[in-house]
């Protein structure tokens, strides 16, 4: 409902500025000089970037006015924290940012209380991660966070995942401006092979090819669980007929399958 909206918090997103890589790095340059005017139009440059990004939290029922304004505020500390030095463009830098800043929005205000000691446990947890980072130039381990906390590692570990944002399987994972690809799209049934699909193919084939009276038989002794003594009682026929019937069919469908 708010993909085609032309004004949000006041600004017209149809009239945003475009900025090239070299404006970006220009402004970024005069903005961390001090020059206020270079900061605000690096500002208003990356405004699509926001909107975009909370697009994806459209399905949160969250103020899309809300999450635009929390989203500049991440935008305007990866401004103002941007290394010049590193080789990666702004928006690679921002983006993380700007995702996290909504994301601690939507937790501290999330319907589910997740209690402040279990909170306050789990903000350490993540800067112990972000110093141990760059320490070891790798991406530390539970147990690494814990020892560096002097913390059990179970207690960080649950509250690390206590404030995990849940993801719905209709939150959108990519959108090249056609059709979004979804979580859903993403996750993979592994019940449902192409294999086993052929092989239930192949199934219902052989199936089609027994009597009715042995379908019926495969189906209560497969299909429900069924002994042998209850199916001959059901269908009136001796357990010696049913063994023997059921034998002949399985037969049947091992060859044909």
């Amino acid at each position: 409902m708010y993909y085609n909206k032309v004004e949000i918090c006041g600004v017209n997103t149809a009239k945003l500025p475009v900025l090239t890589v070299e404006e970006k790095r220009e402004l970024l340059v005069r903005a961390q000089k001090g020059d206020g005017e270079a900061r605000q139009k690096l500002i208003d440059g990356n405004l699509r970037l926001v909107l975009s990004i909370i697009q994806r939290f459209t399905n949160r029922r969250e103020s899309m006015d809300d999450l635009f304004q929390v989203g500049c505020i991440g935008l305007i500390k990866a401004i103002d924290n941007f290394d010049l030095s590193m080789e990666v463009k702004f928006s690679t830098y921002a983006v993380p940012m700007i995702v996290g800043e909504i994301r601690r929005y939507l937790r501290d205000y999330n319907t589910i209380r997740v209690s402040r000691s279990v909170r306050d446990l789990a903000y350490r947890a993540l800067q112990a991660r972000e110093r141990l980072s760059i320490s070891l130039n790798a991406e530390p381990t539970v147990s690494q966070i814990a020892e560096e906390l002097r913390e059990k590692e179970s207690d960080v570990y649950q509250a690390i995942e206590a404030i995990v944002e849940p993801v719905s399987l209709y939150d959108p994972v990519y959108n090249d401006g056609g059709d979004s690809i979804y979580v859903m799209d993403q996750i993979r049934d592994e019940s449902s092979s192409d294999e086993t699909w052929l092989e239930n193919i192949a199934l219902r084939e052989a199936m089609r090819r027994l009597t009715e009276r042995e379908k019926r038989i495969i189906q209560l002794r497969f299909f429900r669980g069924k002994t042998q003594m209850e199916i001959a009682s059901e269908i009136g026929i001796s357990q010696a007929q049913v063994s023997r019937l059921e034998k002949g069919a399985l037969e049947r469908i091992r060859k044909q399958m």
